[in-house]
């Protein structure tokens, strides 16, 4: 198992109570060995005027998935803070859930690298995202 603890979904789902994260309905449905997954409805508070899902939401998604699961990969006295990401947006789409999930690429004890993919529920790949992390110590 990747994650130090047993990792449970409603504690992941209240972390983002009162957040950006519950605002565009960011939910995260499951937890494996190596990955952290979540959802993101396509709606009106993540498209963009055209009627497609939002880049910045898409980002939102992947920095959110991310985040998180650095977060659990540190001991207690210790947190995380994004330093980099970048998301390729490969294909538009107009409605429904996407579906994100992340993979750890480096794992070091001052960065994290992770990438993160982002799927339609028609499974098609529709972007791409890779989030650095520095790894810092509690004051």
């Amino acid at each position: 198992m990747l994650f130090k603890e047993n990792v449970d979904l409603d504690f992941l789902n209240n972390l983002g109570k009162n957040t950006m994260v519950e605002f565009l309905g960011i939910h995260f449905t499951k937890v494996g060995a190596d990955f952290l997954e979540a959802t993101m409805p396509v709606n009106e508070r993540t498209k963009q005027p055209q009627g497609l899902l939002h880049g910045g939401a898409n980002v939102v998604l992947a920095e959110t998935l991310g985040s998180v699961a650095s977060t659990l990969m540190v001991e207690t006295e210790k947190y995380c803070v994004g330093l980099e990401i970048n998301a390729n947006h490969l294909k538009s789409v107009k409605s429904g859930k996407v579906r994100g999930i992340t993979k750890p690429i480096h794992l070091g004890k001052k960065i994290q690298v992770w990438e993160i993919k982002i799927f339609s529920e028609g499974e098609e790949l529709t972007c791409i995202s890779r989030l650095t992390l520095a790894v810092l110590d509690k004051k």
